[in-house]
């Protein structure tokens, strides 16, 4: 017995699921071999998490992180939590190269924002595809061996959807993109609700939007059913980890994969701006504690304005809206001005993260962004206030 333990943990194909039924939300593409063959040879391996909250808690995370190192046990794993309350897929797109990549190649990411593209971002479908899709690529080419699983999570609004026979937007869009790059997703939101509507459990015991120890081991059970369908059989004799190819075409030639923070030195910004470390004790609004200790570049009057030039196809700023959120007017390449409403529905009492997109799907050329705080503002807030974490760019040519 101890002889077939050892081959078992040897080769990474242990199973805590050999008893339960198969879950048909497990969408099994690939194999996550060139994983398996790192973790194998090289005892070493960089798992990453992206999303928001539902990843940031200690919820599914660490179930899964714990499920790999039972597997692999002589592995040393980095383990890197890349989740941000209140994220969609966008900001994960424009913070993955800050957040991520700058931390080493990736063996496995994680990935869930079906949740925040919706009752967050309130996102279209060419937006949901431009976040995940834009993910996908730029950490394909940062690492082309790199394997990826997007789950999608679930709220009230998407137990509605697939009780009425529907699908739920985000998750239509991002299964997209994960049938177009053939990547492993796991469906939770509609194994919830069918399992809700047998009457196997409750929503409350669920947990909830951000679900309960018993809901984040269905989501992890379900990751643990995926490795065991790709890792159940020992790699082949001479196994080597290959690299996987870009489809021909993008689903969306504007996806974010060039998304990118800019360096403010390359701001030409007017002297009412501070790049400092705002006094948050004399702002009204809740802060969450990762925004307080670092640099934000902040103009609270009406008038105080910025300059860039850049090559890409979409610019903005990932920013937290609090109660004083303002509005800024726009132009590119010296047209016309748009106002573009930084205020967020959860602003009234939240400093909250969101990226705003200034311009998007331009010609992916060299642009020039002039803004200014409007005087005018949405009339739930209390000021005219921009504070960035930083601007961003969608420029793909970098990665050429």
């Amino acid at each position: 017995m101890k002889a077939l333990c050892a081959v078992v943990l040897m080769f990474g194909f242990a199973s805590s699921h050999l008893h339960a039924a198969e879950d048909p939300n497990v969408n099994k593409r690939g194999a996550l071999e060139n994983a398996r063959l790192k973790f194998l040879a090289q005892k070493k391996g960089h798992i990453v998490f992206l999303g928001g909250s539902i990843t940031e808690m200690d919820g599914y995370r660490p179930m899964v992180s714990e499920m790999l190192k039972k597997r692999f046990p002589d592995t040393a794993f980095t383990i890197t939590n890349a989740g941000i309350a209140s994220t969609c897929s966008t900001t994960g797109a424009f913070r993955l190269k800050d957040d991520v990549l700058d931390k080493g190649p990736v063996d496995i990411l994680f990935v869930e924002f079906a949740v925040n593209d919706d009752q967050d971002a309130h996102h279209t479908r060419d937006e949901c595809i431009r976040g995940m899709e834009g993910i996908v690529r730029h950490l394909r080419r940062h690492n082309p061996q790199a394997e990826i699983v997007i789950t999608h999570f679930v709220n009230e609004k998407s137990l509605e959807l697939y009780g009425k026979g529907q699908e739920p937007l985000p998750v239509a869009a991002h299964e997209e993109v994960a049938q177009h790059y053939q990547l492993s997703s796991i469906n939770l939101a509609k194994t919830v609700s069918t399992r809700i509507a047998a009457g196997e459990f409750d929503w409350k015991k669920f947990g909830g939007v951000h679900p309960a120890p018993f809901g984040n081991r269905i989501a992890a059970d379900m990751i643990g059913q995926l490795m065991d369908a790709c890792w159940t059989n020992p790699p082949a004799a001479g196994a080597a980890a290959k690299t996987y190819a870009m489809p021909e075409k993008p689903l969306d030639a504007a996806n974010y994969e060039g998304g990118r923070s800019i360096d403010p030195a390359n701001i030409k910004f007017s002297d009412e701006w501070k790049n400092h470390v705002p006094d948050w004790a004399k702002i009204a609004g809740s802060k969450r504690d990762r925004f307080t200790k670092i640099p934000i570049s902040e103009g609270v009057a009406p008038g105080a304005s910025l300059s860039v030039e850049f090559t890409g196809s979409a610019i903005g700023a990932y920013v937290v809206a609090g109660p004083d959120a303002g509005t800024v007017e726009v132009s590119i390449d010296g047209g016309p001005a748009a106002q573009v409403n930084l205020y967020h529905g959860f602003s009234g009492g939240l400093h909250y993260p969101r990226t705003v997109l200034f311009a998007d799907a331009l010609p992916p050329a060299k642009h020039t962004l002039s803004l200014k705080i409007s005087a005018d503002k949405d009339p739930r807030s209390k000021g005219t206030a921009v504070r960035a974490i930083r601007f961003v760019v969608n420029d793909a040519t970098l990665l050429k």
